[in-house]
């Protein structure tokens, strides 16, 4: 009989893309073959209203045994704002006021947290997704099990609030997604010094098969620039259409900039700007692999998986300098480059369209950087071992 593990994750299933709950369930599916695999989480598809729409209870998707239980309210987005803003403005609030803001950031699930502790003894190890939220903020802490935290840390203005020390102190070994992202969280929490730790992000894999024939089917007949993901000014896109608007007004020509993801801000109706919506996993690596490069305007990653993806399809990157963790990927694979402007940014797709062998450089060591260090078959041995070593610790 297998070992019982469980993820804890604020959002779960086939649906939702990209970002902390993708990268849960590509750990989840693949720990199968090892371990018996439960999913703990919300009815919620949406991660700003927090709406039930999948069905409460216990399902079995991809060989993961799922758990869900129903957000008690949405979230009330002028409410959350307003506290988002009142704490940040007060560093020394209270814990109790942290506690008031987690009703409000959800999702809230008082259930869910009733469950795992009822059901603390069957799992080996109980593994939180993302420090953030509901589920990990007031679980990890309540929680008297064996414990890992894959906490997706940033340095954002929430990571400051009182109540995550205790969050993060509670964890018996942390699963970091970039070297960055260790090296600023063991700064901020010295807890977690010295506990069981390592550095994995996720996996990719080169598509099987054939990919479909996307500039006709899209009518992508044009040079172009991609995003993929959540269109949302939180990962940047807003300032990535000024940039692209940028370059078109100074240097005119034939280039695009394609959006792929649930767009979740206007965008402008101009012929060189191009929504697809959501593409299925063909589509995406066959619009990659057709990009001229990949762009992230994004401040806060813990790892981008779009951005291991594009590099896998031969793409080089551009990504925002504000973020280390992009910056590191670029400067460790030699394979992208980073702007903090517009400025910056027209200059850095110059260079790529100007400098054919540095672009054909920076393709293959995209390539080969991804082939090294987030192949799936190590990536899953060293998580393994993380879970073996914490599952056998005895509880104080």
């Amino acid at each position: 009989m297998k070992d019982k593990i469980c993820f804890v994750v604020q959002r779960y299933g086939t649906e939702i893309i990209g970002g902390s709950e993708s990268e849960c369930r590509m750990y989840a599916e693949r720990l199968c073959e090892y371990y018996e695999v439960h999913v703990l989480t919300s009815c919620a598809v949406d991660h700003v209203s927090w709406k039930n729409e999948y069905s409460e209870g216990e399902s079995v998707l991809n060989g993961v045994i799922v758990h869900r239980f129903p957000t008690e309210h949405e979230r009330d987005m002028g409410k959350f704002l307003e506290l988002s803003k009142d704490l940040t403005d007060r560093p020394n609030h209270s814990l109790k006021e942290d506690l008031a803001f987690e009703e409000v950031n959800g999702p809230c699930c008082p259930r869910a947290l009733d469950w795992l502790c009822d059901h603390a003894e069957e799992f080996k190890v109980v593994l939180f997704m993302t420090y953030l939220f509901y589920l990990t903020a007031l679980g990890l802490p309540r929680y008297r099990g064996r414990s890992l935290l894959i906490p997706t840390t940033h340095d954002e203005w929430s990571v400051y609030f009182p109540i995550y020390r205790e969050v993060f102190e509670a964890a018996d070994g942390y699963v970091y997604n970039s070297e960055a992202e260790r090296r600023f969280t063991e700064k901020l929490f010295l807890e977690t010094v010295g506990k069981p730790y390592i550095t994995i992000g996720a996996g990719v894999e080169y598509p099987k098969g054939e990919l479909p024939d996307i500039r006709e089917r899209f009518s992508l007949t044009k040079p172009y620039l991609l995003y993929c993901g959540r269109v949302e000014a939180a990962k940047g896109c807003d300032e990535l259409l000024e940039y692209f608007r940028t370059y078109k007004r100074r240097f005119g020509g034939d280039m695009q900039m394609v959006f792929t993801g649930k767009v979740c801000m206007e965008l402008p109706k101009e012929p060189d700007i191009l929504p697809l919506g959501f593409l299925s996993e063909e589509e995406k690596y066959a619009v990659m692999e057709g990009a001229v490069a990949f762009c992230l305007a994004s401040h806060f990653e813990s790892l981008s998986i779009v951005v291991l993806e594009s590099l896998m399809m031969g793409r080089p990157v551009l990504v925002n300098g504000a973020c280390q963790v992009l910056r590191d990927h670029c400067t460790l694979g030699q394979c992208g480059l980073w702007f903090h402007n517009a400025n910056d940014f027209c200059g850095c797709v110059r260079y790529l369209l100007e400098n054919p062998q540095v672009y054909e450089t920076m393709r293959r060591n995209g390539r080969e950087y991804v082939e090294k260090n987030y192949t799936w078959s190590a990536i899953i041995g060293k998580l393994r071992g993380l879970i073996e070593l914490i599952g056998a610790k005895e509880r104080a």
